[in-house]
């Protein structure tokens, strides 16, 4: 898991993350309000695992992204699935990551926020059981998240 690697190394998360080969992850655009741009994308991609995570606790979430609006310094994600507040402007970089899961070894498609600091902000996960849960076609929902990420590639 990269967050126990950085801590391990004593560095980054996004240091650890921008140090996986090159095949499995790419640094992507979000200066410049495009970190909202990007976000507001996953509303394609369906059923997503979400996983916010800091010094004190880990917090899992499964569910659809929509009920976009912005009210003062938070982009707001609120739908029946889903409840986040981001701080859109102290997101520092974001990556699109492939990699097994630490858990099943299924592979994982994944876009991961970081603050300037190099601190885990949120991840979005797609992977075969969570987007076939509720009768998503894996397939389709991959190829949606690489010409997401392809289009933010930066």
């Amino acid at each position: 898991m990269t967050p126990i690697m950085a801590r391990e190394m004593g560095v980054s998360e996004a240091e650890v993350i921008r140090a996986f080969p090159a095949d499995q992850v790419t640094e992507l655009n979000v200066a410049d309000g495009k970190a909202v741009e990007l976000i507001k994308t996953f509303e394609k991609l369906g059923r997503v695992h979400v996983i916010t995570t800091n010094d004190v606790c880990t917090l899992e979430s499964y569910g659809y992204f929509g009920g976009f609006s912005l009210t003062g310094p938070f982009f707001n994600v609120q739908t029946d699935t889903l409840d986040m507040h981001i701080r859109h402007q102290g997101i520092g970089s974001a990556f699109a990551v492939i990699k097994p899961s630490h858990q099943d070894g299924q592979t994982t498609y994944s876009v991961q926020f970081f603050s300037r600091e190099g601190k885990s902000g949120f991840k979005v996960f797609l992977y075969k059981s969570v987007t076939e849960k509720e009768g998503g076609d894996v397939q389709k929902v991959i190829e949606a998240w690489k010409e997401i990420t392809a289009s933010y590639k930066k």
